[in-house]
């Protein structure tokens, strides 16, 4: 099941980034969320927002974000061009403990019921995502640049 994060959750789900940095780190991802990332203040804005979510199933074994609207990151592409410009929602943060397989596919499924349109990136140097976000139907686009400024493969589904 998938559901709005609550602040009771925050335990729980620092502890899935924290799996989720560590598996990145011992897969050749040391850059792409280093020690911090997501930070909590960052993620407890998301969940007042009603943008965060987590898969439940005998405890919370994945979160993610779902923005609906315009990603202030994704209004410069290089190397390509979106498909679309209707209006979108963008997966970002998207960790799991591990215990689950198929989080991708389930949070694909959620978010394509709440709007047709996705975009989704990551980094150059994490392999395992960029296989399972094209395995989910996405096309690669591009390259857009996150806040600091670093690059990350953008990808789209509509």
């Amino acid at each position: 099941m998938i559901r709005n994060a609550e602040v009771e959750d925050l335990e729980s789900i620092l502890k899935i980034y924290e799996y989720a940095r560590d598996f990145m780190k011992s897969t050749g991802n040391t850059k792409q969320w280093g020690d911090h990332f997501p930070s909590k203040e960052l993620l407890e804005k998301d969940i007042m927002k009603r943008q965060l979510y987590v898969y439940e199933e005998e405890g919370i074994h994945a979160v993610f974000a779902l923005i609906i609207g315009d990603d202030p990151t994704y209004q410069v592409i290089e190397d390509g061009e979106w498909i679309s410009d209707e209006t979108y929602g963008t997966i970002h943060r998207v960790a799991s403990d591990g215990m689950v397989k198929g989080v991708l596919s389930k949070v694909v499924d959620f978010c394509l019921k709440k709007i047709p349109h996705l975009r989704i990136d990551t980094h150059f140097d994490n392999k395992i995502m960029q296989h399972l976000i094209e395995k989910n139907g996405f096309q690669r686009c591009g390259i857009i640049y996150v806040a600091d400024g670093s690059p990350r493969i953008a990808y789209e589904r509509k």
